[in-house]
């Protein structure tokens, strides 16, 4: 617990309307989107400013006090759970589209500001930020650094990354430093800049980024294929991808998760079939044109039984939307839904969805499959009952069996959802002793005292779940 001379102090910073230690309070702030590891904050706490933020973390530095920065709470590997209790940093008074620069095309945001808020703005001067993560109604722009989001749009486009211009960072000390820039070219030093983004904010909290924007695209097209055989879906991908075509989004889903998302959205999808790819492709009128002809031919060729083009902006958008429902339309069919996102190259997408389909008989589960195909990100999703203690124990070993494969395909165990704690136990396996070293050098250099949102990334076991509670 905090004592109430910190707390004093704390409150002398943010005003006690900003502070609240109360259990209904901190009840709201002790879990995320990850089902099993609720922890309560001993408080939560939302400054209004830089100033405030770095008054704050000096204290939390002084008396050993863990901090955690929390956007929306939309993460999905238990990133933002307060597992072993401190402050959770809110961003709400920090919310602000700071500034659009239409000349070095580049939008400077505060943390709190909502993905879509942001995009529709910069739409609005007929500029365009690419990447849009399912949950981009709701999540912040600092969660989405923190953790590196991903999107429909990754294929094409990239991630969150490869967006980030420029951040401002409070460091463990309450130092303020100012990574990059509105600049085309910058090897000033180390990439301190990429160094945060990912972090998940155990390094240090962003006040402030300024991210690349690009211009609209001139048109886009998109389409829907239908498979009766999932080898054959994926072998679409990886062909689409081998004939030098990116489209904007190649996206897979399977029929358990078509069924759910139909039964959602009810825009009419076809849940008789074994697997979906939904496409789009955008640019120039002629060469999207071209590129869509030529996809539609490649997935007839690998055995579509049909390849339908969406007829208006409306119902590609119905599509799209519909995409992004997969996991809220899956997660109302049983108590618990874990939703991972296991990552290999493209060229084995069809091995890596064959061996999830393997894994989930073997181990008697459901697992229904979706994800970024183009790019070879998949969500396998495991609908259970964290209250069926044998179910959960086969759940945990499918998919340590499933990060395997992923890691033995040259992938890896996450593509855009973080580590946090769900993901820590698996790390070595990706990086091996020698990386978690190097990374834990980097940790303990720029927070000794290990406040900044400790228990993520970094494992007390390795290679089984831990479960966290208070």
């Amino acid at each position: 617990m905090i004592d109430s001379k910190v707390k004093q102090a704390l409150q002398s910073i943010v005003g006690p309307e900003n502070y609240d230690d109360s259990k209904a309070g901190r009840l709201v702030y002790s879990y995320d989107a990850t089902p099993q590891f609720q922890s309560m904050p001993d408080a939560v706490i939302a400054p209004r400013n830089r100033e405030e933020i770095s008054q704050i973390i000096k204290i939390c530095n002084e008396y050993n006090i863990p901090i955690v920065p929390r956007g929306s709470g939309t993460n999905l590997c238990a990133g933002t759970c307060p597992t072993e209790g401190g402050l959770v940093l809110l961003f709400k008074h920090m919310n602000k589209i700071l500034e659009v620069d239409e000349e070095n095309l580049t939008v400077t945001v505060q943390p709190g500001v909502i993905t879509l808020d942001m995009t529709k703005a910069v739409e609005a001067k007929g500029l365009f930020y690419p990447p849009d993560p399912s949950s981009m109604k709701i999540s912040t722009i600092g969660g989405n650094i923190n953790e590196n989001s991903g999107g429909l749009r990754g294929l094409k486009y990239g991630v969150t990354r490869d967006y980030v211009m420029a951040l401002e960072v409070v460091l463990a000390n309450g130092e303020i430093i100012k990574t990059g820039g509105k600049l085309a070219k910058d090897v000033a030093g180390y990439d301190l800049t990429r160094l945060f983004v990912g972090s998940e904010g155990t390094l240090g909290i962003i006040t402030e980024a300024t991210l690349k924007l690009i211009p609209m695209p001139e048109t886009k097209k998109t389409i829907l294929a239908l498979y009766q055989d999932l080898e054959a879906a994926a072998r679409s991908v990886s062909s689409i991808i081998a004939n030098k075509i990116i489209p904007t989004t190649l996206e897979f889903l399977d029929q358990p998760t078509i069924e759910a998302v139909e039964a959602f959205a009810q825009i009419g999808l076809p849940t008789d079939v074994k697997a979906i790819l939904l496409i789009e492709q955008d640019g120039p009128e002629e060469i999207v044109k071209k590129d869509i002809d030529q996809i539609i031919e490649i997935c007839k060729s690998e055995h579509a039984v049909s390849v339908q083009a969406a007829q208006s902006e409306e119902e590609a958008e119905a599509l799209r939307t519909a995409r992004r429902a997969a996991l809220s339309a899956l997660a109302r069919l049983k108590p618990t839904t874990i939703l991972e996102d296991a990552t290999v190259p493209r060229s084995e997408i069809a091995k890596m969805v064959k061996a999830i389909e393997e894994i989930a008989k073997k181990y008697n589960l459901r697992i229904c499959t979706f994800g970024h195909a183009g790019d070879g990100n998949l969500h396998p999703t495991c609908l259970t009952d964290v209250r069926d203690h044998d179910e959960i124990e086969r759940v945990e070993k499918a998919f340590e069996e499933i990060f395997e494969k992923a890691i033995e395909l040259g992938g890896t165990i996450t593509g855009e959802h973080g580590v946090g704690v769900m993901k820590a136990p698996y790390l070595e396996m990706k990086l091996g002793p020698a990386g978690i070293a190097a990374m834990q050098a980097i940790k303990t250099s720029l927070d000794p005292n290990n406040i900044m949102n400790p228990g993520k990334v970094f494992a007390k076991d390795s290679r089984k779940r831990v479960v966290v509670s208070k």
